[in-house]
């Protein structure tokens, strides 16, 4: 399966994230530890915000294998951001194309997926048939994960919220999951969906990690949180927070580094909300 993460906190060259530690993404994409599939060469993605210039992320996606994209490279040590996410793909609905690479943005919300839709070609023409006319023509690839975010999308409109939150993005994804899990109860569809999910609309974050069959294993997703990011000879963590403007977030479906104490596993089926002024909250989901 994919391996993604996604940083917010103080503003941070990429290359930090994505090249520096000892279990980089970029590794993970040659050699992941932690999943079944340990080669995510079917493109990849980085997303990133920066509010001085408008509210909507900046994408760039690629077929190439990560580990081998010197644009990538280059970019990488150029880009800072407070808030960025990066994905590598192992393809598993969809054609390899830049169309169906992580992560996906509308407007200023971005998304990525690490896992399956179970009975994903019997679920895709209901789902997209609760879309309306502007997500259902937005939608350009095939993969179960940009029509999980197009209805997530569609339930988020709906609400016609005042102002998002990480409460209320974490309700309606939930709400989202659901949602699914009952077209396929319905239509008799008993295939496993495994959603490790970020979504942010550079602002807030949420994480989720969900698994449909409770006697199935979920894909590993975890959290770091504390003060400023730090990276030395390979050793990159978050060090103790210093003050309250000093907080940052790391969610990575892979440990970067081999130092226990940095990371906490998020439970499966549980969402992590990660507030705007970096607070953290894990819930149970109960689906």
């Amino acid at each position: 399966m994919c391996r993604f993460l996604a940083y917010k906190g103080q503003p941070l060259l990429m290359d930090e994230l994505l090249y520096k530690p000892k279990n980089s993404l970029i590794k993970q994409s040659a050699m992941a530890h932690e999943s079944e599939e340990p080669l995510n060469g079917d493109g990849f993605g980085i997303g990133w915000y920066d509010k001085r210039l408008d509210s909507d992320p900046g994408l760039f996606v690629s077929v190439r294998p990560a580990w081998n994209d010197r644009n990538l490279r280059s970019i990488a040590k150029k880009i800072v951001s407070p808030m960025i996410f990066a994905h590598v793909r192992a393809a598993s609905m969809g054609d390899v194309s830049e169309s169906n690479c992580h992560p996906f943005h509308f407007k200023n919300i971005m998304f990525m997926h690490n896992g399956s839709i179970g009975g994903f070609h019997l679920v895709k023409r209901f789902v997209r048939r609760l879309l309306s006319d502007e997500i259902y023509e937005w939608i350009k690839g095939q993969t179960d994960s940009e029509h999980l975010f197009a209805l997530f999308l569609e339930n988020l409109k709906k609400k016609k919220y005042t102002r998002t939150t990480s409460e209320n993005m974490a309700e309606v994804l939930i709400a989202t999951i659901k949602q699914i899990e009952k077209i396929k109860a319905t239509n008799k569809i008993r295939e496993t969906s495994y959603v490790n999910v970020c979504i942010s609309d550079g602002d807030h974050l949420v994480a989720i990690r969900y698994v449909s069959n409770k006697r199935e294993k979920a894909p590993t997703l975890y959290y770091s949180a504390g003060g400023k990011y730090t990276c030395k000879k390979g050793v990159c963590h978050l060090e103790p927070a210093q003050s309250k403007h000093d907080h940052s977030v790391l969610i990575v479906s892979e440990k970067l580094t081999s130092n226990v104490e940095d990371w906490s596993q998020i439970p499966t089926n549980h969402v992590l909300i990660v507030s705007n002024d970096l607070s953290v909250e894990l819930r149970p989901v109960k689906i």
